[in-house]
């Protein structure tokens, strides 16, 4: 998407070959407009795709995957990094390791928004190792729901986690692909 590769472009920070800053515009400030447009891309990618719900990590992917939701007409999971001090129960759960904060956390999904009949879309901010992801599917997986794919604002392709995902046969749609960075640097692939 080439809206986005332009906002990268002009407001993302390369700190180093690991870390992309986008906080003005995806997770600390949200682009609404631009939110809108990736919602309606991911949407049309797989609108033949009879997606029931879809399904994303808090926080940084709520903004993208509520407009996906929105554009496909279905109702939007949050997979919760902490249990609720009230909803603790009839939960499923799995432990995920962070690759940002270089941590464990605890991921849960509320059996009482899923079950087998349900065809998921994951949506999120970033694909680099795969972790956040594979923990996602796991939970979905727990429900017998079925996944209908992945789609990621950025995918860091230079990282493992599109080919840990593919493996598993999980469509992975990317709408900007970064092959390469450094301090300063973005370099897209095309």
């Amino acid at each position: 998407m080439e809206l986005l590769k332009d906002k990268i472009k002009q407001d993302g920070i390369a700190v180093n070959e690991h870390i992309l800053k986008v906080d003005s515009f995806i997770n600390h400030q949200i682009d609404p407009e631009l939110m809108q447009k990736i919602g309606e891309d991911i949407a049309t990618h797989f609108k033949n795709q009879n997606i029931t719900k879809v399904a994303t990590i808090e926080s940084s992917g709520i903004a993208p995957a509520l407009m996906t939701a929105s554009a496909l007409g279905v109702p939007l999971i949050i997979l919760k990094k902490q249990p609720s001090k009230i909803l603790n129960q009839d939960l499923y759960q799995t432990v995920v390791t962070s690759f940002t904060k270089e941590t464990n956390y605890e991921l849960t999904l509320s059996k009482k928004y899923i079950n087998a009949q349900d065809h998921v879309l994951i949506v999120d901010d970033f694909l680099a190792n795969g972790e956040a992801a594979t923990a996602a599917l796991r939970l979905l997986r727990m429900s017998h729901a079925t996944i209908a794919g992945l789609a990621v604002l950025i995918e860091k392709s230079f990282q493992p986690g599109h080919a840990k995902l593919a493996a598993q046969g999980i469509e992975v749609y990317a709408l900007a692909q970064i092959e390469e960075m450094s301090e300063n640097y973005i370099k897209f692939k095309e």
